[in-house]
């Protein structure tokens, strides 16, 4: 297996931290919360293998990553950050885009925003925009979001309680979304990008910048490349039954697959699957 080298590219003025491995088309993998790059270190191997050169930043904010200094973390500075990172390590129209979480949201906006730049799109766990109104007006699922709701609070009491007890609120949020599934070394691995305050705060930032039904949050409308939107079955943050049938909202040609025996971080708990869907989805 190819190997996964670490690095540092400046990208939209702040120093990333990077995994990489291969060499060829660009494959750009963006994380969610809380979770960090080394998230995709059983994809990187298999992207390399199969001809791409593939790359992981740790998002904005994220140790190594820098935390930027103007505390912009919205989701067209997370796309824009796509953007610079796709121009730094040499993109070109075959380049593709795969996010998880947060990093799906990123990739959605950045894949409409620059279709130029991205030849096909891989999202997990977050269906597109569209499909908000439906989450949001379901009473279960609103009870699922209360982390979106203490995270968007500003008093100081969200980096509170996600800091106490070594974190122990990011070991809720992975038992609760990914029931059964134990992270183990990677969870530790995600703390240790977080244990600053400083990079506390720029994760639960992200949150703060988007706040439910803010309008001034732009929708990217459909995005024009064939998606891939992969869910787990039992997602415990995003109910499976809302999302089905999300990719009636991509463009033409695109596909969701359920997971079955996953979660939200379905690439971790079922890599091998999850690893053949998205390199047939490439090929």
């Amino acid at each position: 297996m190819a190997a996964i080298r670490s690095a540092t590219v400046r990208a939209n003025g702040i120093r990333f931290g990077i995994l990489e491995a291969g060499a060829g088309p660009l494959a750009l993998c963006l994380h969610g919360f809380p979770d960090c790059a080394y998230t995709w270190g059983q994809l990187l191997p298999v992207l390399a293998e199969a001809g791409f050169h593939a790359v992981a930043p740790f998002m904005r904010g994220y140790a190594p990553t820098e935390v930027p200094a103007d505390g912009d973390y919205r989701v067209v500075t997370l796309a824009a950050d796509a953007q610079a990172l796709h121009e730094e390590l040499g993109g070109t129209g075959d380049a593709v885009l795969i996010g998880s979480d947060w990093g799906a949201e990123a990739a959605y906006q950045a894949a409409a925003a620059a279709p130029h730049r991205w030849r096909r799109l891989v999202t997990l766990a977050i269906p597109p925009a569209a499909l908000d109104p439906v989450l949001l007006g379901d009473y279960e699922q609103l009870k699922r979001f209360f982390y979106l709701f203490l995270l968007q609070d500003s008093s100081g009491l969200a980096e509170a309680i996600a800091a106490r007890d070594d974190m122990a609120f990011l070991d809720r949020l992975w038992h609760d979304w990914s029931p059964g599934y134990r992270p183990g070394g990677h969870l530790a691995a995600v703390k240790q990008c977080l244990r600053d305050p400083e990079n506390l705060a720029a994760a639960i930032g992200y949150y703060r910048a988007t706040r439910l039904g803010d309008s001034d949050v732009p929708d990217p409308g459909q995005v024009p490349q064939p998606t891939l939107y992969l869910h787990g079955a039992r997602d415990g943050c995003i109910s499976a039954e809302l999302a089905r049938g999300g990719e009636r909202y991509l463009a033409p040609g695109s596909r969701m697959i359920l997971v079955e025996d996953a979660g939200h971080f379905l690439h971790l708990e079922q890599p091998a699957l999850v690893n053949e869907h998205i390199l047939s989805w490439l090929r």
